[in-house]
């Protein structure tokens, strides 16, 4: 199920006034291209509009570069241009924006349950002209038979387990589960392992990504083929 909700509140101007945003990396306006304006756009709506619809937490707009626009970013690397990928949680559209600004070719879907923050996805994602953007709202296990994709992504969504059961049937054959984990990562690898077996999933590959060196502290990417 598609969904467009109407604005609840007015979009932040260019050039209003903002909130004091964390200044980019060195090296992020060559990272995002041709696409950065746009990421400037999206940083501004998660430290204002993000904030009043409660998708980000105030204190994260010291660190909306580092710990989440670049943090997610870096799984683009692992999206080719003809990918359709599902955004499980998708929330405050992480990763999914990241992605679609940096593989505009890709098809993105988010995927999201909670009403109002699809109404926000899809304010955010119309002001952004993110035409390689559809949403959807529902939880990814009732999307059987309805969706598939070459990849699914998900950023602090679950345990691994309960991110190989909810999505597995929809991942086409040869698709993969990219998903960004903390330090932990090792110790759900591990609970899942029979799980990997049973669905005859690869071998979970770390990626540990810093953009080239943008990121002082990298991102662990997981990624698991289906075989």
């Amino acid at each position: 199920m598609s969904s467009s909700g109407s604005p609840m509140t007015d979009l932040p101007e260019t050039g209003s006034e903002l909130p004091e945003i964390e200044t980019p990396p060195v090296g992020t306006e060559e990272y995002f291209g041709a696409a950065f304006p746009a990421a400037q756009r999206y940083a501004e709506h998660l430290a204002t509009t993000g904030i009043e619809w409660g998708l980000i937490g105030p204190r994260e707009v010291d660190r909306l570069w580092t710990r989440h626009i670049l943090n997610c970013a870096v799984v683009a690397e692992y999206v080719g241009e003809s990918d359709v990928v599902g955004d499980v949680g998708s929330g405050a559209g992480l990763p999914g924006i990241p992605i679609a600004l940096l593989r505009p070719d890709a098809k993105i879907v988010l995927i999201e349950p909670m009403e109002r923050r699809v109404e926000w996805l899809s304010m955010v994602v119309d002001d952004l002209g993110l035409e390689n953007v559809r949403i959807v709202r529902a939880r990814v296990e009732e999307l059987v038979d309805e969706e598939m994709f070459t990849v699914v992504t998900a950023r602090a969504v679950k345990a691994m387990t309960t991110l190989i059961e909810w999505t597995r049937e929809v991942i086409s054959p040869g698709g993969r589960i990219l998903a960004l984990k903390g330090a932990s990562v090792e110790g759900e690898l591990v609970k899942a392992k029979k799980l990997i077996k049973r669905y005859r999933l690869s071998q979970p590959k770390i990626h540990v990504v810093d953009g080239g060196g943008i990121l002082e502290v990298p991102s662990r990417v997981v990624e698991i083929v289906k075989k």
